[in-house]
């Protein structure tokens, strides 16, 4: 059963009329781009003043007729805002997908309909953007300003649905300031201790507050420790909870892995929650087809890119390794980050390593990879080139940061690439 776009578009011709011309001052993409990569200085702002006020001002609120799914959680966000996405498209709605960090290309970030904002209107919005906030006495931070660009494309654009991953956290997280139809909760485990605590509880906590009273708030099978904490939180929000805890079985999913499954159930339930209609061809063709990079993404035989960047998503690497690859070990290309848990993702990677081959990673938050001390036999690369000239032709798995596949996936295509800290 199709869902009828007329139900949820907004009707003001006039604002969009007057808010797809470009500014008289617009400035080319690559100028514009570096005005905002400029204001990583600005560092991580926790707190919803700032960005509730941009949005406003920026007239990036999403009308009232739009569906938004708010998806917060601490592994697989990427991989179920891209499901919610496929099967919004799949019923026919204009569907806007909000993730972050970007792999390659900044527009990764904001997507309608799966395609990516286009160099013209990145820049005209930055220009417009770049104006308003000139005289602010608080700066919008890197992550403000991307949130505000991408809801003012999905408002210019006349979004259905609006899909909307959480940059860090939940509570205080400037997604959070955006009223959300429904919201949803991927496995929890310890990451950004730095922001969001140092226990379980502590960040279970601090992503289920994306709660809203009488919303739908959906999640997975969660650790007992950060399921307590959901449950005492969403009491409090007074948001109807349910537990997404059966996988979703019977269908062809074209990501690997057996937490697929569990995110595809939980995509599924996201969209019925939002008060659409799912029928098996439409889930079997959206799941089938989507593709989300850095996620067990093959390049060829031998090449394999996982963003497994914590102790629970290495686990889920491991086990998908050995479902794909059951009689063999990895050479495995890393690289990592400050502030993750990097001795626990080793050890757990441990298990199928042949090889560790260790490379620096393209951020100023980088760890050294002579830095890294495993069991196995390991190398130490000066540059991820030479890393993967020595596995030419053996099972191969590059993981363990973002930023270090957003590299790989440049230098594989010889495309530029230009990593954030946010």
């Amino acid at each position: 059963m199709r869902a009828k776009r007329e139900n949820f578009t907004f009707q003001s011709k006039a604002y969009r009329t007057n808010r797809n011309s470009p500014s008289t001052n617009t400035v080319n993409y690559q100028e514009a781009l570096d005005w905002l990569y400029a204001t990583q200085t600005f560092g991580i702002k926790l707190g919803l003043e700032g960005p509730t006020r941009l949005l406003r001002e920026f007239l990036a609120f999403p009308s009232h007729r739009t569906k938004v799914i708010h998806v917060a959680g601490t592994n697989g966000k990427g991989s179920t805002c891209a499901m919610i996405d496929a099967l919004g498209q799949g019923l026919a709605l204009r569907s806007g997908l909000f993730t972050s960090p970007h792999l390659i290309d900044y527009r990764e970030r904001v997507r309608v309909n799966g395609l990516e904002i286009t160099k013209e209107k990145t820049a005209n919005l930055l220009t417009e953007l770049r104006e308003l906030v000139a005289d602010w006495e608080h700066h919008p931070t890197f992550f403000e300003l991307t949130l505000a660009l991408g809801m003012r494309h999905f408002r210019d654009l006349d979004c259905d649905l609006i899909v909307l991953e959480t940059g860090m956290g939940g509570r205080l997280d400037a997604t959070t300031a955006i009223p959300a139809d429904v919201c949803v909760l991927t496995p929890i485990s310890l990451d950004h201790t730095k922001w969001l605590g140092s226990t379980l509880d502590e960040i279970a906590r601090e992503k289920a507050a994306i709660a809203i009273k009488g919303k739908p708030i959906l999640s997975s099978p969660q650790d007992p420790e950060a399921e307590k904490a959901i449950r005492q939180i969403t009491n409090q929000t007074q948001a109807p909870l349910t537990f997404v805890k059966s996988p979703l079985l019977g269908y062809s999913l074209s990501l690997s892995g057996e937490h697929q499954k569990q995110n595809a159930a939980l995509a599924c339930e996201a969209i019925v929650a939002a008060g659409l209609h799912l029928s098996f061809d439409v889930v079997q063709h959206a799941l089938q087809h989507i593709q989300w990079p850095g996620r067990f993404e093959k390049v060829n035989e031998t090449l394999i890119l996982d963003a497994a960047h914590n102790p629970h998503a290495a686990e889920a690497l491991v086990k998908t390794w050995r479902t794909e690859f059951p009689k063999k070990k990895a050479d495995i290309i890393f690289g990592s980050v400050e502030d993750k848990s990097t001795d626990a993702v080793l050890s757990k990677l441990s298990e199928i390593a042949k090889e560790f081959h260790f490379v620096p990673v393209n951020s100023h938050r980088g760890l050294a990879p002579e830095s890294h001390a495993v069991e196995v036999k390991s190398v130490v690369h000066s540059d991820l080139t030479s890393a993967l000239d020595a596995t030419i032709g053996r099972p191969t798995l590059l993981t363990g940061s973002l930023f270090l596949l957003g590299e790989a996936k440049a230098l594989l295509s010889k495309n530029k690439f230009r990593t954030t800290s946010q």
